[in-house]
């Protein structure tokens, strides 16, 4: 299949593994660019430039197919130094860079410097359109029912992607809920050129994360992720838990007086006890309604493989005999 994404990419398949934190590492990456789309490790995972400059080295080894790394520009406690982090990523030999949270314009000079294509991650038309404005060569249109944080407008994928088709002329992919073949042909009539995909990625073979987070992504329904920090305006959809359920109650106890000292315990520095030790209730994650899609724990080249599959089947077969009756 070619669409304006497989052609900026030069990879074979619309398929593209979005950033995760803890989650995107080099095996991830390097699985779903052997198989043809086109892995990202997250750059923030690694807590150095130099331990994200050898991450790149350690997939590169894994794979000769493009790679790209996911840049967050979120607020935090002490800015991470971006400038050396974009380094390693030039001198490792990657050509593709998702960058989500803010605004990455004031880098965007390092990056396109560099020969860099950006792909930003964005949850509104008007944010979309601002990343065409300052240069990104692509957009990630992020949809309502994302995991992680789905901006503050609450738009579904089913209006916000014909919304971006009709305003956009640099070709952009459909995030947020995305996991079979199904999605891919609609996104693609939608208007997209592609589809982005972390929730899925992450209930793999490949996927660099305690069984436990698989089975319990497996095990839960479209109906099993709730949406914390609403008040702090920083809205995030994760898996419901123990922890989740205390960050409610508090939110509904302050309501706008809420601040992130309140719940920081319960959604601050839980990754590596989730993602690494399998403590799937210590606090709260990021998990998309796409749960409810998920049934099985398939290697990288069978999801995509599959995926493929039923995108064109759908497209060739039951769409075109609609035509033809």
């Amino acid at each position: 299949m070619k669409t304006r994404i497989t052609e900026l990419f030069g990879i074979e398949h619309p398929i593209i593994q979005g950033g995760m934190h803890f989650v995107g590492l080099a095996e991830l990456a390097a699985a779903v660019s052997n198989a043809g789309g086109l892995g990202i490790i997250t750059a923030l995972t690694q807590k150095t430039p130099k331990d994200l400059a050898n991450e790149i080295a350690r997939c590169k080894d894994m794979t000769d197919k493009p790679i790209g790394v996911n840049l967050t520009f979120l607020p935090t406690f002490s800015a991470p130094p971006y400038p050396e982090y974009i380094d390693a990523i030039v001198k490792g030999g990657v050509k593709i860079v998702e960058t989500a949270g803010r605004s990455p314009e004031a880098y965007m000079p390092l990056l396109k410097d560099a020969g860099i294509k950006v792909i930003h991650k964005c949850t509104s038309v008007r944010h979309s359109l601002k990343a065409e404005k300052i240069g990104c060569d692509a957009v990630s249109v992020d949809g309502f029912e994302c995991g992680g944080h789905p901006g503050e407008d609450d738009i579904p994928n089913m209006i916000l992607l014909p919304r971006a088709a009709e305003e956009l002329t640099v070709p952009f992919v459909a995030s947020g809920g995305i996991g079979n073949g199904q999605q891919l042909a609609a996104s693609l009539a939608l208007g997209a050129d592609g589809i982005n995909m972390g929730t899925r990625f992450m209930v793999t073979k490949e996927a660099p994360v305690h069984q436990n987070v698989k089975d319990a992504i497996v095990k839960a329904s479209e109906l099993d992720t709730r949406l914390i920090m609403r008040p702090l305006r920083n809205t995030e959809r994760v898996l419901n838990n123990p922890a989740v359920e205390k960050v409610i109650e508090i939110e509904r106890e302050k309501g706008a007086n809420t601040k992130i000292e309140d719940i920081v315990d319960l959604v601050g520095g839980v990754y590596p006890k989730v993602m690494q030790k399998g403590d799937v209730d210590v606090g709260a994650w990021s998990c998309g309604m796409v749960a409810g899609l998920i049934h099985d724990v398939p290697s990288c080249k069978e999801l995509i493989d599959r995926i493929m599959g039923d995108a064109e089947e759908i497209i060739q077969g039951r769409l075109a005999k609609m035509l033809s009756a």
